[in-house]
């Protein structure tokens, strides 16, 4: 077996944490490094890291983050609707321009930090080709 080969198949057996990846992930940043962005624009990831070359165009975040922002969003709001509506009844036009505005820009925060963190998460499980060795 050459040098070459063995470097691959050792850093293939590498263990990737899942932890430190997430949180780069949700701070848009690439999950192997924690310096480059991920994101080249809003939702758009980009094809490799520009700090430490990794490449990240193997992911398949796909309807995952919208999802999970709709779950979380949903989450928190409900509640908080219920509350404000049993404990202090405003006026219906108000409540609903309120919790509008809040659940937009609740989602507009969320939505491309979700998708580093699934982005992250399939880096760090080596899933969709993050864990292919590269080719000669």
């Amino acid at each position: 077996m050459t040098d070459q080969a063995t470097n691959t198949m050792q850093h293939d057996a590498d263990e990737r944490p899942t932890g430190p990846a997430v949180m780069r992930g949700f701070r848009r940043r690439c999950p192997n490094c924690g310096e480059g962005r991920m994101l080249s624009g809003y939702l758009k990831v980009a094809d490799q890291c520009p700090a430490c070359k990794e490449e990240l165009h193997h992911h398949r975040a796909d309807d995952g983050p919208a999802y999970l922002t709709i779950l979380v969003v949903g989450h928190l709001m409900a509640p908080l609707i219920h509350i404000v509506f049993t404990r202090f009844r405003p006026e219906p036009l108000v409540m609903a321009t309120v919790f509008t505005v809040g659940c937009v820009a609740l989602s507009l925060y969320l939505l491309p930090r979700l998708k580093g963190v699934v982005v992250a998460i399939q880096w760090a499980k080596r899933m969709h080709g993050f864990g292919a060795s590269p080719r000669s």
